[in-house]
């Protein structure tokens, strides 16, 4: 078993937390962004703003000390992709080579359109030596997965994806369990972008249905959905068979249609009419990863030219205030396209 240590103690950090140590034997830290934070959790016994209902167990120990990062064999990274540069330019020099880095987060870096492993390996660059960041893998971890139910401890497929299967296959032995089953891939790029992009087309299912649309759009939504990312990931050197999977169309589905989704919640109050800004402050500290990598993703999609017509609107809506209604008419009346 390994000594795990999670960044980021929002909900899914902490639910991946537990996760790891209800499996058993692991030695598992969960690093906290303020040893101010850390401390209110101790105190508590809970994540009350993030997780609320959920005891932290004796021996998963929650701390703010950055140099915690250093004894741990597995590194897990959930922080918010806003947060990873700040939060690498911390931990970063307490890195050391032999380390396992794993991503959770699900989301694009808003100006460099950069994924998260490829935002951690510059980062590691830029706070380590040279060697360490030569020497450390960094992976993905993706699929249908809602923070809740997974501290719950209901049945949950995942997808981790390493360039080394080895590696991957290691991370499935350490972190499969009677309620966390991990599936392995080498396809690292197809895995982070299929889980980030998914976040865009919740938003607009959100939209469609805060606007009063039915499930015939909701289908629609979601194919032409998984049709745009598969378009923009291939581009990037994804492989197609990756967003067919649990961290392409499994991810897609749940977050489109789950109202645990914080991505769909946003996008139905903006189709009911509230505002964007707003909306981000009732979310209490809670991040809702689509608003970021909306942006991010149509700076990707024109470096390789590739058409997003569903992000494209939920762009104009999100920042540029669009009428919700106007953005759905315009979908609708782009000239007739083939299937494939």
């Amino acid at each position: 078993m390994s000594r795990i240590i999670v960044l980021g103690s929002g909900a899914w950090g902490t639910a991946l937390a537990l996760s790891l140590h209800r499996h058993g034997g692991h030695q598992v830290s969960l690093w906290a962004h303020s040893p101010e934070f850390a401390r209110e959790i101790n105190e508590a016994g809970e994540n009350h703003p993030f997780l609320p209902g959920f005891p932290i167990p004796e021996g998963l120990a929650v701390t703010g000390d950055n140099a915690a990062v250093h004894d741990a064999e597995i590194v897990v990274s959930v922080v918010p992709s806003e947060f990873l540069r700040s939060t690498l330019a911390r931990v970063g020099p307490h890195l050391r080579t032999g380390q396992i880095i794993l991503s959770a987060t699900k989301g694009i870096e808003n100006h460099t359109s950069l994924r998260m492993t490829q935002v951690i390996s510059a980062c590691l660059e830029e706070t380590s030596p040279s060697a360490v960041s030569l020497t450390i893998p960094i992976g993905a971890l993706s699929g249908p997965s809602f923070a809740l139910e997974v501290a719950q401890g209901q049945p949950t497929a995942v997808t981790v994806a390493y360039d080394d299967p080895a590696i991957a296959a290691r991370i499935q032995a350490e972190f499969s369990s009677e309620t966390l089953r991990l599936y392995t891939s080498t396809d690292v790029i197809g895995v982070e972008l299929g889980g980030a992009l998914k976040n865009v087309i919740a938003i607009a299912a959100g939209v469609a249905s805060g606007v009063g649309l039915g499930y015939n759009s909701a289908a629609a939504l979601i194919t032409r959905g998984i049709a745009e990312i598969t378009r923009l990931a291939v581009a990037c050197g994804g492989h197609r068979e990756t967003l067919a999977g649990l961290s392409g169309v499994g991810d897609l589905v749940l977050t489109c249609t789950g109202s645990l989704s914080r991505n769909r919640t946003v996008g139905e109050a903006l189709g009911r009419g509230r505002k964007l800004p707003e909306i981000l402050a009732s979310l209490d500290g809670k991040v809702a990863e689509g608003v970021f990598t909306t942006r991010a993703a149509l700076g990707l999609a024109r470096r390789y030219r590739i058409e997003m017509p569903i992000a494209e609107q939920m762009e104009l809506i999100l920042n540029e205030g669009k009428d919700p209604h106007q953005a759905i008419h315009e979908l609708m009346i782009r000239p007739g396209k083939a299937e494939r």
